[in-house]
């Protein structure tokens, strides 16, 4: 079992500093080459995310640490039979930060663990397990954009999102760029450990991702980790909504795609079957409910995880359309801020605050506000609540580098 540390208090981005910014993070190189990079660069801030995710498994399923890595184990072959290079670079990441590979694993499937219907038996009445707990516990809840054509007074193309998470974890979070060719160069926002999640590539395409709920079969799928890195290695757009389209996730969760030509599409991936939808004027806003169709497996009993994104999605919208009457990138970019720090529904907004009517270890914010200009590659994040901080401008360009693709 790995050591631990004390977990990190609730982060309040309320009170935090403004000037605060994320780590950046580069690895290159083999699988195992880049895992131990990344291990190495980000060990405090995984060791932190392990002690927060065994204090919050402990007390909203009452398991041990032992019990959850023992669950995460069960997608070890799975991913090794998908993208067994994915799984050589998270043992690469293990030994880099001194932990084991079931560890590192287990922040990559913690939303499946959590969702697990294999686990239900693990509910202990009361105290909140597998079936009366997770009933609290929705998805990380995010909402993500798409502008472009008509909705983009500067012609250009961008994507974002704000993503809300446990406050807890805000310090593990981190940029990662990932130079792995013949596969495009990565950008991405995660938790230290996880080696996918929500960014953009070299070849212009931007994957934003949102947790959707609801409980299907028990067979097994792929983490969602591993499903997103493996959207973000693709070079064309087709190919990405193909691994989206043929591959088979634990969990349901939606994926809005973005690319540099001007095009976007936005797919409910769930394990029994996906819906989609496309911009309307250029604009595409999606959160944590079914926009598309609630799927047939769900609909007799379906209720939105996250109620909340019924309010966010419009309100950000509203706020986005905004975007056509800018007559450049700087003023673009103050509207999607903007946007994205409405307050409408404080704590539980767009722009989401820690709720002092909940337990510490469930607090949520955002964690991180991105938003990506896939004309010019700039890349841009806020470390916690857009309201409050500006934009950190990221060393690397998407589009630089001896891996970059041309525009």
């Amino acid at each position: 079992m790995a050591p631990r540390t004390t977990p990190a208090r609730p982060t309040d981005p309320l009170g935090a500093d403004p000037s605060r910014t994320l780590p950046v993070v580069e690895i290159s190189g083999t699988p195992t080459a880049r895992g131990r990079q990344y291990g190495e660069a980000v060990r405090p801030q995984l060791h932190t995310a392990l002690a927060y995710y065994e204090a919050a498994f402990g007390q909203s399923a009452g398991l041990t640490w032992d019990q959850v890595t023992d669950r995460a184990a069960r997608w070890l072959k799975p991913v090794e039979g998908h993208a067994p290079h994915l799984v050589e670079e998270m043992r690469g990441i293990a030994e880099g930060a001194g932990v084991g590979l079931l560890d590192v694993l287990a922040l990559n499937a913690r939303g499946e663990v959590i969702y697990d219907r294999s686990f239900k038996d693990m509910a202990t009445p009361g105290v909140g397990g597998a079936s009366s707990g997770t009933a609290e516990e929705p998805p990380d809840g995010c909402t993500s954009f798409a502008a472009y054509g008509e909705a983009s007074g500067d012609g250009h193309v961008y994507a974002g999102q704000n993503w809300d998470w446990r406050a807890s974890v805000a310090d593990t979070v981190v940029m990662l760029r990932v130079v792995q060719p013949p596969k495009p160069t990565l950008i991405m926002q995660v938790e230290a450990g996880q080696i996918g999640r929500q960014g953009a590539n070299s070849a212009g395409i931007a994957l934003n991702a949102n947790g959707l709920g609801g409980r299907f079969s028990d067979a097994v799928g792929l983490p969602q980790t591993v499903v997103r890195r493996d959207v973000l290695d693709r070079h064309v757009i087709t190919d990405a909504v193909d691994v989206l389209c043929r591959t088979r996730a634990h969990i349901a969760s939606n994926a809005l795609l973005t690319c540099r030509e001007g095009f976007a599409i936005d797919l409910e991936t769930t394990p029994a079957g996906h819906g989609w939808m496309y911009p309307t004027d250029g604009l595409l806003v999606h959160g944590n409910h079914y926009q598309a169709g609630v799927p047939a497996a769900l609909a007799a009993e379906y209720r939105p995880m996250s109620p909340d994104s019924l309010i966010r999605v419009p309100r950000a919208e509203q706020g986005l359309r905004a975007l056509r009457a800018a007559t450049g990138p700087d003023e673009s970019l103050k509207i999607i801020k903007q946007a994205m720090s409405d307050h409408l529904g404080h704590p539980e907004s767009l722009c989401t605050h820690p709720d002092p009517r909940r337990p510490p270890l469930k607090h949520w914010a955002t964690l991180v506000s991105s938003c990506v200009d896939l004309t010019t590659g700039d890349y841009r994040v806020t470390a916690g609540t857009p309201c409050d901080r500006d934009y950190q401008h990221l060393p690397w360009n998407l589009y630089d580098g001896p891996y970059g693709e041309a525009r």
